[in-house]
């Protein structure tokens, strides 16, 4: 098949991004790479300046490019994100409303304050990424996708009926009808993590903060319909990990961290999601091509041969010193192996 694409990966900066690159690198040929570092990348200098450590970070002779995306505020510099587009720098922009998820302290309090760079997106064609979630706090938390969709996402497509959207690491129904409703302009991108477990992950003898992510996995149901989507053939779903390295001390505290890293097994979790549908012949669609026409690039030219051959995930990876990174299905034998 030919050598996928990751549409959206966090990763990081530092120590941790020179242990973590390496892993998206060994599977996907070009990933959007989030901004909401500490700081965060807001403008197009930060971003030139964060894809070459990406690319510094790199194993020798790998071929890796970071498509760079800028973090949406209040505040966002009209001018600056249009200089960034035309320069090749800019490939897409992300929504983070404020406070959603991680690092998004800086996020857009109001969606009218980004209305100069939305119809700058529109009409340069560049996607706007959205973390899809209403983080008022009167929103309950297994309903925060649902309800950004009808009052925020539902009245911006009319709003701005030319802009393209991703509708990132959707997790319930609504999502999925949203999209099929909006084709025309909008896709959404599914995480491995959430065609395979649902809430009660979280809940399995107790409190399991490495299944903790956000947006939090819904109920199977839910679940069942983003399966569905991903085998369905629909161009507007593709592949998109939101891998999320976090050591084990950020994620086992009392305030743990959310975010699932799945880097190292992803590509061998969709496959088998895939296979056990029966649609393993439409997972080069979803995970090659699908994502690259929604971003008018090409497909990428290099292959990979994916092999029915089981092998050990491990269980954790190098984070920061001796604190360690889990691994999404880590120490779990995984049916399918990229040679």
């Amino acid at each position: 098949m030919p050598q996928p694409d990751d549409w959206h990966v966090h990763l990081r900066d530092g120590e941790l991004l020179k242990n973590v690159v390496q892993h998206t690198a060994r599977s996907f040929s070009r990933a959007i790479v989030m901004p909401n570092l500490r700081p965060p990348i807001t403008t197009t200098t930060l971003a030139e300046q964060y894809r070459q450590r990406i690319i510094k970070c790199l194993p020798g002779g790998v071929s890796f490019t970071p498509l760079m995306t800028i973090y949406l505020t209040d505040n966002t510099n009209s001018d600056d994100l249009k200089k960034g587009i035309h320069q090749g720098v800019i490939t897409a922009a992300k929504l983070y409303p404020a406070h959603a998820t991680t690092n998004a302290d800086a996020g857009v309090t109001k969606i009218e304050n980004i209305y100069p760079a939305l119809k700058i997106l529109s009409e340069t064609g560049r996607p706007l990424l959205v973390h899809a979630e209403d983080a008022s706090p009167s929103v309950d938390v297994f309903d925060r996708e649902k309800i950004f969709l009808e009052q925020t996402l539902s009245p911006l497509r009319l709003k701005f009926p030319d802009l393209k959207i991703v509708v990132e690491h959707i997790t319930t129904r609504e999502a999925v009808d949203f999209v099929y409703k909006n084709n025309s302009h909008v896709a959404a991108t599914i995480t491995p993590h959430h065609l395979v477990i649902n809430r009660n992950a979280m809940f399995q003898g107790g409190f399991r903060p490495h299944a903790y992510c956000l947006p939090v996995a819904k109920r199977e149901e839910h679940r069942l319909a983003l399966v569905e989507a991903a085998v369905s053939g629909e161009s507007t779903f593709f592949l998109g990990t939101d891998s999320a390295p976090h050591t084990r001390s950020a994620k086992e505290s009392d305030c743990g961290c959310a975010g699932i890293f799945s880097s190292p097994t992803a590509l061998a979790v969709y496959a088998e999601v895939f296979e056990r549908e029966g649609k393993i012949d439409r997972l080069a669609d979803f995970a090659s091509r699908f994502g690259a026409k929604f971003y008018n690039l090409p497909v990428n030219s290099k292959e990979i041969r994916l092999t029915k051959k089981e092998w050990k995930a491990p269980l954790e990876v190098a984070g920061l010193g001796e604190d360690r990174i889990r691994v999404f299905q880590g120490g779990q034998t995984l049916q399918w192996s990229l040679d």
